[in-house]
């Protein structure tokens, strides 16, 4: 039997926060041990940046438990055995373990045990499904741990049983290939993705959304996309272009992948239930011309000053990835980092000066600020106040 590492070392698994609510849970008559992603990440050598639990008490024991030891408990996800709980302002998501006894490939009625293997073996994957208890033995049921080492990315048991549970794992082997995988992934999680990608159909929007922003910020993104496109996944998705290279050249903002990756950028708010925030970049990307180095910097100022600074960021980094400029050019650079080199002014003047200068209310006011800030943006922002009233005579 594979041997295993221990991470007792590891100061995340060492803070009196999670000792506490080991300890708290093991008084209780149950065990608290680290579940998936922090135990996967130490192992990998990467950060740990979430901690979550599962226990063999119901979550009314640990809820009744947690709160007679002064924590603060609030039941976010209390129908498949979900509470946050709260240790010294540091909060907790504890799951009782469970085995799924009906799934629709959206959702899982679930059922409460004590078994460690049974809660293992309805993970997704091997890398996934290991636990760290408070001394830091890690307890694999399913042999994740020479997965973890090979870095791949294996579903646990039957990978069609594990994606008609829930579709949404389809895109969760690509996004985690994308993350941690190495080489190609495994052929048979692979094929069954492939097979069943028409269950992608049901799923929520926000879902897709919010994996597949996850997979387009990863170190692997553009091939997985790639791999995803030649599987026929992609298009299940969206229409898609094939700008590989620009989408390699812009870095790991999703954002900025997707208004190069989507055929129509300004569909994709509705499509995918982007934030409106979210939307504004792309519809800022999808109608504004994007600065370029040959521009005179008045010329750069006053874009800048018009469009914002989130909106030239986006539009040079976008620009740059689809020039034949160099990743380092120094021009390209110069002219992303404008906004850090100059602070975007405010007009000195307003309506209420124009008023003070003898003009009358009305809608004269705003058409006359109009031209003012024009005048005084194409004077490179130099006209003072003063300046700016003299020119209303």
């Amino acid at each position: 039997m594979t041997k295993l590492p221990s991470l007792a070392a590891e100061a995340w698994l060492n803070e009196p926060a999670l000792q506490r609510l080991f300890a708290t849970l093991a008084a209780a008559g149950g065990e608290g041990r680290v579940a998936g992603g922090a135990v996967r990440n130490a192992l990998l050598g990467e950060a740990v940046t979430e901690v979550d639990v599962a226990t063999t008490l119901s979550p009314e024991q640990v809820t009744a438990a947690c709160a007679a030891a002064g924590m603060k408990v609030h039941p976010t996800g209390i129908e498949h055995g979900t509470v946050t709980v709260v240790v010294d302002h540091h909060p907790f998501e504890v799951t009782t373990l469970r085995h799924d006894v009906e799934t629709d490939g959206r959702r899982a009625k679930v059922r409460f045990t004590d078994d460690w293997d049974a809660d293992a073996q309805r993970r997704d994957f091997t890398m996934n499904a290991l636990y760290c208890d408070a001394r830091g033995t890690v307890h694999d049921f399913v042999d994740g741990w020479p997965d973890v080492q090979r870095r791949r990315v294996i579903f646990v048991g039957d990978p069609e049983q594990r994606i008609a549970e829930d579709y949404l794992r389809i895109l969760r082997f690509f996004r985690f290939h994308a993350r941690y995988g190495h080489g190609a992934p495994d052929a048979a999680g692979l094929a069954a993705c492939t097979r069943l990608k028409a269950g992608l159909d049901g799923l929520s929007a926000e879902r897709i959304r919010q994996e597949m922003f996850k997979l387009m910020s990863a170190p692997g993104a553009v091939d997985t996309l790639k791999l995803m496109a030649g599987q026929g996944i992609l298009s299940q998705l969206l229409p898609y272009t094939e700008d590989w290279r620009v989408l390699q050249r812009l870095g790991a903002d999703p954002l900025l992948r997707l208004a190069v990756l989507a055929q129509d950028p300004r569909s994709m708010p509705e499509r995918w239930r982007l934030s409106n925030h979210e939307a504004k970049r792309l519809e800022a990307l999808a109608s504004l011309l994007p600065p370029s180095p040959a521009l005179r910097p008045t010329e750069q100022r006053a874009i800048l000053y018009h469009m914002g600074p989130e909106a030239w960021r986006d539009l040079v980094q976008v620009a740059w990835a689809r020039s034949d400029a160099a990743s380092d050019d120094a021009e390209w650079k110069t002219l992303l980092e404008l906004p850090e080199r100059w602070s975007i002014p405010v007009l000195p003047v307003s309506g209420r000066d124009l008023l003070a200068a003898g003009m009358s209310p009305g809608p004269e006011i705003g058409v006359m600020l109009s031209k003012l800030e024009d005048w005084w943006v194409a004077s490179d922002f130099q006209p003072s106040r003063d300046e700016l009233l003299k020119r209303l005579t």
